[in-house]
C-alpha cells in the first residue's frame, strides 16, 4: 500500500485536529474543493496544520459555495520537523517562488533570506515565501511546514547558527572536486550534525564576504562542478546531494 494517499487533496489549515471536530473552510479553499475539483459531499480531504499530524476529513456542504469539514480519523502521525536551514540570497520573484518550493520538497525546514552586498533585491515578501513553502507541502505530502526566518545580513545570518550546525557553503570559486567526498570528508554520514546550506546571489559573494565565511568554524565549500549553476538550480542541486550523503534521504 502506497505511504501517501495521492488522490484525495490536500490542505494546510491553522486549527487544531482530533476526530469529530468540524471545520469551517475558506472562501478559498471551499471554492477550489467544490469549483475547481468539483469534490462532492462525503468524499475525503486530507488535513494537516504542522502539529497534529495528517487527518482525512469528509466535505460537509453548507450551500452551493460553502462548505465544512468533517475530522474523521488521523491517517499519519507527525514527524519531528526537518533539521534542515536553508540560506539563499533573494531572487527576482518568480524564481524566488521556484526556488522557495524546491527547496521545501528537499527537505528545507527553514528558509532564511540573507542580504549579501551583491544582493539584487532587498524586498522580502515573508508572506508570498509561506504561500510557496505551504503549497509545496500540500502537494508533496509533507506534514510541517517550514519556518520562514526574518530576512538579514549575511553576518548576522552567520552568527545565529549553532557552533554545531555544519554550514555547506556553495561556492563557484571552490576547486572542482567530488563533492560526496567533501561532504563525507566535513562530517561522519552514520551521526551527521544539524546541517545548513548557503547558496549566493546571482553576481557571487564578495571577497570580504568570502573570507567571513570560510573562517566560520564547522564549514564546508562545496563546488557543484565545472559549470556555473543558476542560484534556483543551485538549490535543487546541493539539496539533493546534502540530502544523499548526511541527509535523510541516505
Amino acid at each position: 500500500m502506497a505511504a501517501y494517499d495521492f488522490t484525495a487533496p490536500r490542505l494546510f489549515v491553522e486549527a487544531d485536529l482530533a476526530e469529530g471536530r468540524v471545520l469551517p473552510l475558506e472562501r478559498a479553499q471551499a471554492n477550489y474543493l467544490l469549483t475547481v475539483l468539483r469534490r462532492a459531499e462525503g468524499e475525503p480531504v486530507l488535513l494537516f496544520n504542522g502539529r497534529d499530524g495528517e487527518w482525512r476529513a469528509e466535505i460537509v456542504p453548507q450551500g452551493r459555495k460553502s462548505a465544512d469539514l468533517r475530522v474523521v480519523a488521523q491517517t499519519r502521525p507527525q514527524p519531528a520537523p526537518a533539521d534542515l536551514h536553508y540560506l539563499f540570497a533573494p531572487l527576482k520573484t518568480g524564481r524566488l517562488d521556484y526556488m522557495a518550493q524546491k527547496a521545501v520538497e528537499m527537505g528545507a525546514g527553514r528558509l532564511q533570506p540573507v542580504f549579501t552586498r551583491f544582493t539584487q533585491g532587498e524586498r522580502i515578501k515573508r508572506d508570498r515565501l509561506q504561500a510557496n513553502a505551504i503549497e509545496a507541502a500540500e502537494q508533496c505530502g509533507i506534514l510541517s511546514v517550514p519556518e520562514i526566518g526574518e530576512p538579514d545580513r549575511l553576518p548576522a545570518c552567520l552568527d545565529a547558527l549553532e557552533a554545531e550546525r555544519l554550514l555547506v557553503f556553495c561556492d563557484e570559486d571552490a576547486p572542482v572536486t567530488d563533492p560526496v567526498a567533501a561532504l563525507r570528508g566535513a562530517a561522519d554520514p552514520a551521526s551527521p550534525p544539524p546541517l545548513a546550506v548557503l547558496v549566493g546571489p546571482e553576481g557571487g559573494f564578495h571577497a570580504e564576504e568570502r573570507a567571513l565565511i570560510a573562517a566560520r568554524p564547522n564549514t564546508v565549500a562545496l563546488s557543484l562542478g565545472p559549470r556555473i549553476l543558476r542560484a534556483d538550480t543551485a538549490a535543487v542541486a546541493v539539496l539533493a546531494l546534502v540530502q544523499a550523503v548526511l541527509g535523510d534521504a541516505r
